[in-house]
């Protein structure tokens, strides 16, 4: 493995650990059992006024959701993502 892929590695690392620290307990509880099947914590939307919407997407890329604020898992959120 190259520095830069290690790099790249860590810094990716970092950006899921700062990521997560917005979560709750049933927000994390839920992406840990994800996690296990190849889903990924890839952003936070944060929109003034609004509650943030954490959003997951499959191993393969092909699918998204949103984390809720119980834990659940909203499969269809009412938005689509830019490819």
């Amino acid at each position: 493995m190259s520095m830069t892929e290690m790099e790249r590695r860590k810094a990716e690392k970092e950006l899921s650990a700062t990521l997560k620290r917005s979560l709750n307990e049933a927000q994390l509880a839920t992406l840990q059992g994800l996690e296990h099947f190849g889903w990924e914590l890839k952003f936070v939307r944060r929109k003034p006024f609004q509650p943030s919407v954490p959003v997951v997407f499959d191993g393969d890329r092909k699918k998204f959701a949103v984390l809720e604020e119980d834990g659940s898992l909203n499969e269809n959120p009412g938005f689509e993502i830019r490819q």
